[in-house]
């Protein structure tokens, strides 16, 4: 068997090569709405309702601190479910990372805050955030490995991407929740109105699972078990670490596209509500920055198709790197105006390097491992270029009494590393996935 499996050719509506693309991109808009409404709530939420016995500046360090426990944990949700993704099947470990997200995220909605229940609020806020690190460790992988393994060969870039667009997809949603609540009186708002986008996350469960029931098995998986891959003595992350150099490129030819994103996403809005915007101008800047960038990740995706990953990603790190020195400038202005223009020029940039990033990662690995690999290399990456970033930018940012230079330094050595190190590499494109 070949990897070249026609998109529309599946032999029944389960194993439909189309509702496998439809079910990796709603499942990873739901799993990424619970994951980044958190990350949209840490900035402008959580200091005050779970540490509000700090001052504003350590609350809301403290809070971006719960926030990257969301990250440590991704690296372990990725070698749990990549090991049964790798073992047993994808469609199974996609099914339950997506009730892990969904219950977590709807209790997150309910814990009382700080002055009910003292600092067991921010322990159950930090418990369940590290279920959500899990879940979307495991989600990843099998929704991208599900979109791919079922793709004609000429198109894997351009099918991993839907994956990646349901990611953007997530973050409008989310901000466009939290931004409607957030136009509520502040007191209102603080105390039940942030509350009710996590909530929500019990509904979005019960649309994900109705979709993601339905499909069927990787082709590629299933043919890998019957030429008895089921017989492999080494675990998945054995195989992985056997020939660790794929996974180590993975990660540091990507790690610069976290440390942007997050840079924008989460930092960028703090950054731009503390001068002069309003806090629901900038997520609903962000969310139509998003928007765009649903439909630019899917292009992207297809053009690496044409021309290689290599060269579009290694574009877009050029690009955006440059972009974001007149980025912070615009997001700083207090013109809303220039504000969604900034996002949605950052967002278009970054689609250059997000939409083929899910086919360069997962095209390194074998069919045996890639569920553990590919999820590897790329929650390796996002902790280290997400988890600590919104950390370490508020930090730096305060330490060099608020000088916007200290951040644009590490932004631009995040895009210089990860281009020099995709220059470096091989290119995969071209690389039959069943002889992997």
């Amino acid at each position: 068997m070949t990897d070249t499996i026609k998109l529309g050719t599946g032999t029944s509506s389960g194993n439909s090569p189309r509702r496998v693309l439809l079910s990796s991109f709603l499942g990873s808009t739901i799993e990424f709405y619970d994951f980044l409404l958190y990350a949209s709530a840490a900035s402008l939420v959580f200091g005050p309702v779970f540490f509000s016995n700090l001052n504003p500046v350590a609350a809301t360090i403290a809070s971006y601190a719960t926030f990257a426990t969301g990250y440590l944990a991704r690296p372990l949700g990725g070698i749990l479910f990549g090991h049964f993704g790798d073992r047993v099947g994808r469609k199974r470990m996609l099914v339950l990372s997506m009730y892990l997200m969904g219950i977590s995220s709807t209790l997150i909605g309910v814990i009382p805050p700080s002055a009910w229940i003292g600092s067991w609020a921010a322990v159950l806020l930090v418990c369940l955030r590290l279920v959500q690190g899990i879940a979307v460790g495991g989600e990843w992988g099998g929704a991208t490995l599900m979109a791919l393994e079922h793709s004609d060969s000429k198109r894997r870039g351009f099918s991993a991407s839907f994956t990646q667009a349901g990611a953007p997809a997530g973050v409008a949603v989310a901000t466009l929740m939290l931004g409607l609540f957030a136009g509520l009186p502040e007191d209102q708002f603080l105390s039940w109105g942030w509350r009710i986008p996590f909530l929500f996350s019990a509904a979005l469960l019960v649309l994900g699972l109705w979709v993601r029931l339905q499909i069927s098995e990787s082709p590629l998986f299933e043919a890998a078990m019957k030429a008895g891959g089921e017989k492999r003595r080494r675990t998945p992350l054995a195989e992985v670490l056997a020939a660790p150099k794929p996974l180590i490129f993975a990660v540091l030819s990507t790690v610069g596209n976290f440390i942007l994103t997050t840079s924008i996403s989460v930092y960028g809005v703090s950054y731009a509500a503390q001068h002069g915007s309003n806090s629901q101008t900038a997520l609903f800047a962000l969310s139509i920055s998003n928007v765009v960038m649903i439909v630019m990740a899917l292009l992207m995706g297809r053009l690496s198709d044409s021309l290689g990953r290599k060269p579009v990603m290694i574009t877009g790190f050029v690009l955006l790197g440059l972009y974001m020195y007149p980025f912070f400038g615009w997001i700083g202005s207090g013109d809303s105006s220039l504000i969604v223009a900034a996002f949605v020029g950052a967002n278009i940039l970054q689609s250059l390097i997000y939409g083929p990033m899910a086919a360069y990662i997962s095209e390194q690995f074998g069919t045996t491992s890639r569920y553990t690999g590919a999820s590897l290399g790329y929650q390796g990456a996002s902790l280290i270029g997400s988890g600590l970033t919104p950390l370490l930018l508020t930090s730096v940012y305060a330490a060099t009494s608020e000088n916007i230079l200290s951040v644009l330094v590490i932004t631009s050595v995040a895009a210089i590393t990860s281009a020099v190190f995709l220059a470096w590499g091989d290119e995969p494109r071209d690389r039959n996935l069943q002889d992997l």
